[in-house]
């Protein structure tokens, strides 16, 4: 007999529950909700000869929207009509003072602040490009991330113009340098807002190069990572998806903005939702929560360990209330990359964040993992997915096993092919690269030996091409992924593989410790290397 309808309906909707459950559907539809319009707009922009983000900031500046705020930098706003404006002047003063043609390359050495982004927008009105120099480089190091970008102008805070010093310009010829001052701003804001005409900017493909931005430069010199301009709508329009971003958001961060964390899944996110970007000079545990409460932030971010140091600083402390300000601000999620599972918890608690959005990528890379917790089933994952959206996975990542005397990716003797990991086995994480390599992944600017090394051909038939990650990771049976620990910075004692992220992050748990650093060591008379810690303990106070 069937069913009284006041016992189907719970049973169904229990039934529906436990299925959502089991395949985590519910998640899947965040992630789709960034992807599908992410992949659209691309190629729309595309097909309509609009690939230049300066036309996203053009439809807003001519919208109901123009008079919403889009930039906060210290006691500074701009409104989208503003940032408009603005950026017409820097592109048209660039444009004449220093004789720019499309396709042109800037070198921009500046530090944090909102006239860095207004002169991108600025230089991408004329059809230029930047290369974002990290302000801290000097020396070689400045001169060469300067060169190999072939720049024909270099634009210099004035706050680090010392590292220009007369031996980089020496090393740099004739290379046109300009110093970034109040002046500078002046000249160029005292120009006309011209529009460049479409023809300056006609002709791009979604593929085609953005900006640079180099590489930490951790193995040798940096290298310089090509943005298309899928990457600059595509990072944009996803996590604005995929964590729901609305016009009234307000995202802060001090990250430096030479980087593609906070410039194109900061400052681009918000340009795609219409909503704010509050940017900082630089991280300071001093001073990120005053500018949080300072912009209402909604949104922070954060990059590697910074979560760490705000959780090690002391409380803010109300100077006449004595009260405690650890949660006293608007901020519901927290988005970025490297946040260690020893802090996750820790963090979100004391300050009182509701969620975490973490996410796994390279500049360079041709992938990405994302995984929005609100809770302890993912804390600490840097991906995570359910049923529907690992068949697309399955055929855009493969983890593999590795081989630990040579730290390539280990092939099987008898078929010459890659072997790759079983759920839950750790291995290196490569992405499937499409057919046509060359013209879809750009590698790095000038340095075809770079990019062909991140290249690994014939992984599971012969002619097929993966996205060399260097980073071991892991997926769980319940579609979570884990970060296990850099190619190189794993070691191997009495046949065991010693991974230096996860025994730092164990014995950063003791409530006595501050801060460990765990590294492989070298004895005489033993093979591979014993483990070795160097640990901050906690002050007594």
């Amino acid at each position: 007999m069937p069913l009284p309808l006041a016992l189907a309906v719970p049973a169904a909707a229990a039934g529906l529950a436990y299925l959502n459950a089991k395949t985590a559907f519910w998640y899947d539809k965040t992630i789709m909700r960034g992807m599908v319009p992410a992949m659209y707009k691309t190629s729309r922009s595309e097909s309509a000869d609009r690939c230049n983000h300066f036309y996203r900031l053009e439809e807003i500046a001519k919208s109901k929207s123009a008079s919403r705020v889009g930039i906060l930098f210290e006691d500074r706003s701009w409104t989208y009509a503003q940032m408009y404006e603005a950026a017409l002047k820097y592109g048209n003063y660039f444009k004449t003072k220093f004789d720019l043609k499309p396709k042109d390359i800037v070198a921009v050495d500046l530090m944090n602040s909102d006239h860095f982004l207004l002169i991108i927008l600025g230089l991408w009105s004329v059809g230029v490009r930047p290369a974002l120099i990290n302000y801290n480089l000097t020396g070689d190091a400045l001169c060469h991330c300067v060169t190999i970008a072939n720049s024909v102008l270099l634009l210099v805070d004035a706050n680090v113009e010392s590292n220009v010093d007369d031996t980089v310009r020496q090393k740099l010829g004739d290379l046109r340098i300009e110093i970034f001052s109040q002046d500078f701003i002046s000249a160029a804001l005292a120009v006309d807002p011209v529009r460049p005409p479409n023809e300056v900017r006609a002709g791009e493909k979604a593929r085609d190069m953005a900006a640079l931005i180099y590489t930490s430069g951790t193995t040798g010199l940096p290298k310089a990572a090509i943005i298309s301009w899928a990457k600059v709508t595509t990072g944009g329009v996803f996590v604005r998806g995929w964590i729901n971003t609305k016009p009234s958001d307000i995202l802060y961060t001090p990250m430096p903005l030479y980087h593609s964390s906070a410039l194109l899944l900061g400052f681009f996110h918000c340009v795609d939702a219409e909503a704010t970007f509050a940017v900082g000079q630089k991280f300071s545990t001093k001073t990120f929560w005053k500018d949080v409460r300072k912009h209402n932030a909604t949104i922070i971010q954060y990059v590697g360990e910074t979560c760490r140091y705000l959780l090690a600083a002391k409380p803010d402390i109300d100077p006449t209330t004595g009260e405690n300000l650890d949660k006293k601000h608007n901020v519901r999620i927290a988005l970025g990359n490297g946040l260690r599972p020893d802090v996750w918890a820790r963090f979100q608690e004391r300050f009182g964040i509701e969620g975490i959005a973490e996410f796994y990528s390279a500049t360079e890379a041709f992938g990405g993992t994302w995984n929005y917790s609100r809770n302890d089933f993912a804390r600490g994952a840097i991906g995570r997915n359910g049923w529907l959206y690992d068949v697309f996975l399955k055929r855009r990542l493969a983890i593999v096993e590795r081989d630990h005397e040579t730290d390539e990716p280990y092939r099987d003797p008898k078929t010459g092919f890659c072997v790759a990991v079983p759920r839950g086995g750790v291995g290196e994480l490569l992405y499937v690269l499409p057919e046509d390599t060359e013209q879809s992944f750009q590698g790095y600017y000038n340095n075809a030996k770079a990019t062909d090394s991140k290249i690994i051909r014939d992984v599971f038939k012969k002619g097929d091409k993966y996205f060399r990650t260097g980073d071991l990771v892991s997926r769980d049976p319940e579609g979570r992924t884990y970060f296990h620990d850099r190619i190189g910075d794993t070691f191997r004692w009495k046949s065991e593989n010693v991974a230096t992220t996860e025994v730092s992050a164990t014995i950063g748990l003791h409530p006595a410790v501050e801060e460990a650093n765990v590294y492989g060591v070298q004895l005489p008379h033993h093979d591979g290397r014993a483990g070795c810690a160097a640990i901050a303990l906690k002050s007594a106070s």
